[in-house]
């Protein structure tokens, strides 16, 4: 093969993709959005605060920010994979494999495991609201105590968050649904198998050919041969679409959160004592 005859490959192949990249521009451009978009600067907090209120103003602006953007991409990628599985459904293996491994696998990967990530940005960022909110419970005996940002899980939210009654319970509710059992199984657990063994591939590929198990009864292992189907886009899109839904669940319910929040913290700065309590 000549020089030559390698460059007109290459250019091929770009052409392809191009030509590939393309068709499924159009057919996103054909489809409906089946979700919608988290709104941003949603709240209002008091045109005046008091100093000690700096680090819940800073933490609301950036995690309302952050979770809507995060959220955001989500809908988007279920969008996106939702064309990409249109324009690879008559394409015979070979031509799926290139696609994949152009355009599909990494936009596929990111949005499988972003459910487990909105999960754990929704409990950081109310442990912490929760954390600077309960000074207006008894500023007296509020301690800075929260954990470290890397020992903060849904069950740290939860301690701090309890003092919020209803509007705690019900975004934690909604939080737990993400990401939950139905989710990790239909998907191969794939966030863990990704990030610790060998997770499911999309469209074409098998893995876990073998697999080694526990026999409860004898306590023994035994070993299973046959391999995991790849995960398909349809039912991606179908998984993640009702990912979404959970999602935007719990940012309502934050916001609901939040507004209890902000309503305590303006009740407190207008307070006959309150002035006293912070210096």
């Amino acid at each position: 093969m000549t020089m030559s005859d390698s460059s007109n490959i290459a250019d091929n192949g770009v052409e392809d993709d191009v030509q590939l990249y393309r068709a499924y521009r159009d057919t996103r451009a054909g489809l409906r959005l089946a979700g919608r978009f988290m709104p941003y600067r949603w709240y209002e907090l008091p045109e005046r605060l008091t100093a000690i209120w700096m680090a819940y103003a800073q933490m609301l602006d950036e995690f309302s920010t952050e979770l809507a953007n995060t959220l955001n991409d989500l809908t988007n990628h279920v969008q996106r994979l939702q064309a990409w599985a249109i324009v690879i459904e008559p394409m015979d293996d070979d031509e799926k494999m290139a696609a994949t491994h152009e355009f599909i696998d990494v936009l596929a990967t990111n949005a499988v495991n972003l459910p487990y990530a909105i999960k754990s940005r929704f409990a950081f960022a109310a442990a912490h609201l929760c954390h600077q909110a309960n000074m207006t419970r008894d500023f007296a005996s509020w301690q800075d105590d929260l954990p470290l940002d890397v020992e903060i899980d849904l069950n740290t939210s939860g301690i701090y968050g309890r003092g919020w009654g209803k509007k705690y319970n019900r975004f934690k509710r909604a939080v737990e649904a993400i990401g939950a059992r139905a989710y990790r199984d239909a998907t191969g657990d794939f966030r863990n198998a990704y990030n610790h063994r060998f997770s499911p591939r999309f469209v074409v590929g098998m893995t876990g050919m073998v697999t080694r198990n526990r026999n409860e009864q004898s306590g023994g292992f035994y070993y299973g041969f046959g391999g995991r189907e790849p995960l398909a886009l349809a039912d991606i899109v179908a998984l993640l679409t009702t990912e979404c839904r959970h999602c935007y669940t719990a940012f309502e319910a934050l916001q609901a959160l939040v507004e209890e929040q902000i309503g305590a913290i303006r009740a407190f700065d207008t307070a006959p004592h309150s002035s006293a309590q912070a210096n």
